[in-house]
């Protein structure tokens, strides 16, 4: 049996994800959030949820995941991907209140410490690949104004994802992050509604004016994303790693 990590898993595509790769009797999940309610709303959609963890925690607080990992006694649970999942979204403003600390610390320095708290066990799975996958953004791709953080962090994490796929190449560990576009989340909806807020449109109205940026003209879905995630960790390939894969319909195109 296989135990993968899943980061952000309380709702959205780390949700998804957890239930797609739950329909493998072979993997034992962990699933990782700030909120134990929608953890344990995502293990009640699982297929034998008895068999999966779920720790409610800051990805941020590596004492924690020390903690967390002893307890399930993580060395005998072959443990053999990551799905490093979990940000927060939005604006920031230079100021008083300004969010970058936030935003920068959970989205990259999160997903750091996650992978890094990780690190030694995937290097003692029995499984011959071992597999990180990474959320990005297409934000990471193009600015969008008043999200510097969320940009900066989103890029950063391709930095994270190349320098991690040439560090880990020898041990047979393959880092790869995933760049999304609008998904069906309730980041997005949020986001969409602050636009709409904004400009004094309702949410339909904002919402159709933000998919006709987009050349195929519709959000994303969940389990698409979820459906990649799969993918990557299948072990169908074994050659793709230090790739930023971007699933947005075609709001960018390299």
């Amino acid at each position: 049996m296989k135990t993968i990590i899943i980061t952000g898993a309380g709702s959205g595509m780390g949700q998804a994800t957890a239930i797609r790769l739950s329909q493998n009797s072979s993997n034992r999940l962990i699933l990782v959030g700030r909120t134990k309610s929608n953890l344990e709303s995502t293990l009640s959609m699982l297929n034998n949820p008895s068999q999966h963890f779920i720790f409610s925690m800051d990805v941020r607080d590596s004492h924690a995941w020390k903690n967390n990992l002893r307890f399930v006694n993580a060395e005998t649970l072959n443990i053999s991907a990551v799905f490093a999942n979990a940000g927060i979204g939005g604006e920031n403003h230079y100021g008083e209140n300004d969010r970058w600390d936030d935003i920068i610390s959970t989205n990259l320095t999160g997903t750091y410490a996650t992978i890094m708290e990780a690190l030694p066990y995937l290097t003692k799975s029995s499984e011959e690949f071992k597999h990180i996958v990474i959320t990005s953004s297409c934000l990471a791709r193009f600015g969008v104004p008043n999200y510097t953080a969320y940009c900066t962090a989103k890029t950063g994490l391709l930095g994270l994802t190349k320098a991690l796929a040439v560090e880990l190449a020898a041990q047979k560990i393959l880092v790869n992050a995933i760049c999304p576009g609008w998904v069906e989340t309730d980041m997005a909806k949020a986001g969409i509604q602050m636009l709409a807020d904004r400009t004094g449109k309702d949410y339909k109205n904002e919402f159709d004016q933000q998919m006709s940026y987009v050349p195929l003209q519709r959000i994303s879905q969940p389990d698409e994303i979820a459906a990649m995630v799969e993918f990557l960790m299948s072990g169908k390939q074994n050659s793709m790693t230090g790739q930023g894969i971007d699933i947005n319909n075609g709001s960018y195109m390299i």
